[in-house]
């Protein structure tokens, strides 16, 4: 991600910004919720993750990768305690208003990022499958850099195996032209670019009229059913592995 061709056009989002909740609201209406519930739902998970790998990251610097308008801003800080939260995104548009609604935030275009964040952990959602596949491991390696030794990355993609996954992303004008990738397809993304893969998870199967089931969803998270999965890794400690190359390489 060394230049803004590494990403998406600006202008793909730009257009969109204005009007980019009631889009995504009227593409995820088929499961019953609003974003705000995947938006918890995504952040607790990771929280829950978390704990029960027995990693413990106080007042952590959160990165919030492919950021939008910065709508999940708030949740980050409040489910991670986080000290810090850093919005990165192609749309100049979309980070006007994520800094005019969270203006302790903050907010950066991918060229404009300082190298190297030192953050504790990144979080990206639904952002890969807008970046073009050979473009991917440049936009991996950059956030391998911004993140400290031991630092995690829960990377959230739609999951192409559930056809109600794509059937919404049909309907939402920015997601129909995206290439979607498939879980072991982003594992093997993140371990190219050094990552150790941790766990993957897939959530959201039940919508709205199902609610009484989704009880279920922890237990059957290891399976392919959800709507998204996410891919938890870490940057190998010092020591225990090697960085990623250099950009450009």
């Amino acid at each position: 991600m060394s230049t803004p061709s590494s990403t998406p056009e600006p202008a793909e989002f730009d257009g969109f910004a204005a009007d980019y909740d009631a889009a995504l609201n009227k593409g995820i209406s088929l499961s019953g919720e609003a974003k705000d519930y995947f938006i918890e739902g995504r952040i607790a998970w990771l929280r829950r993750c978390l704990d029960r790998l027995g990693i413990a990251v106080p007042n952590p610097r959160v990165i919030d990768f492919g950021c939008g308008t910065g709508a999940a801003f708030s949740t980050l800080r409040r489910r991670l305690s986080a000290s810090e939260v850093i919005g990165i995104d192609v749309s100049a548009a979309e980070l006007e208003i994520a800094r005019r609604e969270n203006p302790w935030a903050q907010t950066y275009q991918p060229e404009n990022a300082p190298p190297d964040l030192s953050a504790d952990i990144a979080y990206s959602n639904g952002t890969f499958h807008h970046i073009p596949p050979a473009d991917r491991p440049g936009v991996v390696a950059r956030l391998f850099r911004q993140l400290k030794p031991g630092g995690l990355f829960a990377l959230w993609e739609n999951n192409p195996w559930n056809p109600g996954t794509r059937m919404v992303m049909r309907r939402i004008p920015f997601d129909r032209d995206a290439i979607a990738l498939s879980a072991p397809e982003t594992r093997r993304l993140l371990r190219s670019a050094g990552f150790e893969v941790l766990r993957t998870d897939f959530m959201f199967i039940f919508p709205r009229q199902l609610a009484p089931l989704r009880s279920l969803e922890p237990a059957l998270s290891r399976l392919p059913l959800g709507a998204q999965y996410q891919v938890l890794c870490r940057v190998p400690a010092v020591g225990t592995g090697s960085r990623a190359p250099p950009l450009g390489v």
